[in-house]
């Protein structure tokens, strides 16, 4: 890639969001296998083989795909710490939709992260990317991520059933959309 690829907010004086580079690789490296037990949960992206070669491999993918225009990672840093993980996970312009996923390490719960950065993420995808239309999709027993979809104002359109593999069984997914015209004034910010 000929030009630096940039995608840097500051959240709050605590926390910022940035593109994940090949030098972050260990610091996501080490919060994937520190929170393995954790993430497993509700994560199939996360295989029993994974490594540090898989999470080059990743960051390599990502910033291709965000060169592209395609949708993109980007690390959650708290306190200068690694803390998670949020995405775009596809950007459809012939639509103008995306899918909003995320993920924290388990001792950066309960902060306020995953809905300041889905707050963000929001804000950018209706302002300045132009889309209408955001999806998250949680396992039905993924309580916490629900509860952030709901109280950034999603709607939950539907369950569909047997719709991913975790690790070893099928889960349903709920389906929660917002449109940009639904994006209410009180959730800006």
């Amino acid at each position: 890639m000929d030009r630096k690829l940039e995608f840097n907010h500051r959240i709050d004086d605590e926390t910022e969001l940035r593109l994940i580079e090949p030098q972050d690789a260990e610091a996501l490296d080490s919060l994937i296998e520190q929170n393995r037990a954790h993430l497993k949960e509700y994560s199939a992206w996360l295989k029993d083989d994974h490594s540090i070669e898989n999470t080059r491999s990743f960051i390599e993918r990502n910033l291709a795909q965000f060169a592209r225009h395609e949708g993109f990672a980007i690390a959650i840093w708290h306190k200068d710490e690694m803390a998670g993980q949020i995405e775009y996970n596809y950007l459809d312009w012939a639509n103008r939709k995306t899918e909003l996923g995320f993920w924290l390490g388990a001792g950066f719960q309960g902060k306020g992260l995953a809905t300041k950065s889905c707050r963000f993420l929001i804000h950018h995808a209706f302002n300045e990317l132009k889309l209408n239309r955001i999806e998250m999709l949680c396992g039905v027993e993924n309580k916490k991520s629900r509860k952030i979809a709901e109280t950034l104002g999603f709607t939950q359109e539907g369950v569909v059933r047997q719709a991913g593999w975790l690790h070893d069984h099928f889960v349903d997914f709920v389906i929660y959309g917002m449109l940009t015209n639904e994006w209410a004034a009180d959730f800006r910010g």
